[in-house]
């Protein structure tokens, strides 16, 4: 009987993890209601009703907002768009880190030396201070063009794109880090030195010796860096400065929730539910990306 792969053996202890596998479940029930419940709830998450702040009932299981509409349609609405966000903007920065740290370890030298110093000097910025510059310049250029030149649907699009190139581009720095230690490492096998000499091309090599050995660890950083930009995001959108009304997210939504808490009456449903569904997003995903490290450790395999 053959030995299992390493990559089998990864998926054999990441079953072994309940923690990684129950948040995985968590993740991909989280996903499919976000995709279906505007089929399964008979209230859409932008229809205004009549009875506004309704408290939790059988009806509207997580009450209503301040123009009557199901919370529980916005919760779901705002998690689809966070998820999204999150993705996106994780796939921005895995396309930018993955080919800066691959160019930076395998061609070294002088370039490598100054794009990882580059990466120093970015380091040091405060990257969410560049984020929140970005989106105020853009929402003030796009709410003077709205006014006669722009749709307001181009106007919403225009503001998707800057916060997904915003985000990605202010996450790969880690990210390209991993990658041009791995590529540094990998450089020196003796199997990518046997293929250079046989006459195959860098680009040959770089993409069938090199990244593919590198996919476990930038998985792994890809899963924590999902989390971190829903987090940033949903800050963005706190300090109103992400997705806009009347688009929503779990940020957003949770904002909209503390404006209307006064001390006369407490909405806390409109804060609540918002708040916990992004906690319990965030926490499935470090859970899910430490389940993934583990697994996909090589340690475990010289220890077993």
């Amino acid at each position: 009987m053959p030995a299992p792969s390493p990559n089998q053996r990864a998926w054999q202890r990441f079953r072994q993890n309940p923690v990684a596998l129950g948040s995985s479940g968590f993740l991909l029930a989280l996903v499919a209601l976000t995709v279906l419940w505007p089929w399964l709830s008979p209230y859409p998450p932008d229809a205004m009703g009549e009875t506004q702040f309704a408290a939790p009932s059988l009806q509207h299981w997580f009450g209503t907002d301040v123009h009557g509409r199901d919370l529980l349609a916005r919760v779901f609405y705002g998690a689809r768009i966070s998820l999204l966000v999150g993705m996106v903007g994780a796939g921005v920065s895995l396309v930018i880190g993955m080919l800066w740290g691959a160019v930076a370890g395998y061609v070294g030298g002088r370039w490598d030396a100054v794009m990882m110093r580059t990466v120093d000097v970015l380091y040091a910025l405060p990257s969410i201070i560049f984020v929140i510059v970005l989106m105020s310049t853009l929402n003030g250029v796009l709410d003077r063009l709205e006014a006669g030149t722009i749709s307001p649907e181009m106007s919403r699009l225009v503001q998707f794109v800057g916060l997904f190139g915003g985000l990605g581009a202010v996450s790969w720095l880690t990210m390209a880090r991993v990658v041009r230690g791995q590529v540094l490492s990998l450089r020196a096998r003796p199997f990518v030195e046997a293929s250079l000499t046989l006459g195959a091309s860098h680009l040959h090599v770089l993409r069938r010796h090199i990244l593919p050995n590198v996919m476990g660890i930038v998985i792994v950083y890809l899963a924590l860096t999902v989390p971190a930009v829903i987090l940033y995001e949903s800050f963005l959108s706190y300090l109103g400065l992400g997705i806009q009304p009347p688009q929503a997210s779990l940020g957003s939504l949770i904002a909209e929730g503390a404006r209307h808490i006064n001390p006369v009456r407490i909405y806390w449903w409109l804060v609540v539910f918002p708040a916990a569904t992004l906690a319990l997003a965030l926490l499935a995903l470090n859970f899910l990306a430490d389940g993934l490290r583990e697994a996909m450790d090589p340690r475990a395999d010289q220890e077993g």
